[in-house]
């Protein structure tokens, strides 16, 4: 255990946790909604630091980020709990194991310098906090970046973009990329992930104001997020902010709770790219239904192909320095 951080004391042993926007108050004894932060008489403590239930080494495009050091690999760790409940998650095993297993915490343990070592002896080129909700695991994640940072290795957060602004302030100076879900409508959110939806583009306004690398992921759900306003709602948002963020518009597949729906039609993906850059987007990308062309990187001024990609492999690349070689278009991203 470890004491956690972002937390406040309130009477009769009460605690308010403000690491994400549930803003929990927790009964002495009691657990949080991410079901690994608990009220020990008065103080709240993490269960899962050092508790790593996944580590893997993954090409960087299966976060999915696309403008961040294409071609290499990021060394992936994960403990389990989630501060959401989605009904169609693929890692539902390990997200919600606490929950569906009495309280009880899995994991091998571990520290800050083991991982930071395993990503250096590897290769890596960066640590993704992944596969469940990295913020849930804010103290390991945290120390973890810290101590990559010095070593000259990078940080990725792949999160459902939940994390209160105190958190992503202290994480931002040692969090290189984030690739946040941007999951739907704010129904959709109170339905399918017991969450609501303007956290969350707190969270998206908040990384790009502190300098992280934003890419932003919808998996589309037949009959639930897969409206031309939800769609169009997503864009226009984004490209508010910024015309250069990636968007990934992705295949669902039937999994965990959702199994009366099936997998989305590539026709689907390819109105919602069409979507993106209507809505002036610059870059966006279909996931999941590799060889549809989808996946490319061109330039937006001339239309060079700069990168393609079949799956999570690179094939041809002659992006140069973030720069189109044809024309010298700027493509934002982190390329070095």
């Amino acid at each position: 255990m470890k004491e956690a951080m972002f937390y406040d004391r309130l009477d009769e042993k009460k605690v308010r946790c403000f690491l994400c926007a549930h803003h929990c108050v927790i009964k002495e004894g009691n657990r949080g909604i991410c079901s690994v932060r608990e009220n020990r008489d008065g103080t709240l403590y993490s269960l899962v630091y050092g508790k790593l239930i996944s580590m893997n080494i993954d090409p960087i495009e299966k976060k999915p980020l696309f403008h961040f050091l294409p071609g290499s690999t990021s060394f992936s760790i994960a403990t389990v709990g989630c501060n959401f409940r989605c009904e169609h998650c693929q890692n539902n095993e390990i997200s919600q194991y606490p929950k569906e297993h009495g309280g009880e915490i899995m994991g091998q343990p571990s520290t800050p310098e083991a991982v930071v070592e395993a990503a250096v002896r590897n290769g890596c080129k960066s640590i993704s906090y992944t596969y469940t909700e990295p913020t849930i695991y804010f103290e390991f994640a945290y120390d973890c970046a810290k101590l990559a940072h010095q070593k000259g290795i990078r940080n990725v957060f792949v999160s459902n973009g939940y994390t209160g602004p105190e958190a992503a302030k202290a994480i931002a100076p040692y969090l290189d990329g984030n690739n946040i879900d941007l999951k739907g409508g704010d129904e959709f959110y109170k339905k399918i992930c017991g969450a609501r939806l303007e956290p969350v583009k707190e969270t998206i306004l908040l990384m790009k104001a502190l300098g992280v690398w934003v890419e932003v992921t919808t998996l589309i759900i037949p009959d639930h997020n897969d409206s031309e306003k939800d769609l169009r709602d997503i864009a226009e948002f984004l490209s508010s902010i910024d015309p250069s963020i990636p968007w990934h518009v992705t295949q669902f597949y039937p999994t965990y709770r959702i199994l009366d729906k099936p997998r989305t039609p590539v026709k689907t993906l390819r109105r919602a790219r069409e979507i993106g850059f209507e809505a002036g987007l610059k870059y966006v990308y279909e996931g999941n239904v590799p060889g549809e062309g989808g996946e490319n990187t061109y330039c937006p001024d001339c239309k060079e192909l700069l990168i393609r990609r079949l799956g999570f492999s690179i094939g041809e690349k002659t992006i140069k320095d973030g720069k189109c070689p044809k024309c010298g278009y700027a493509i934002k991203g982190v390329w070095k």
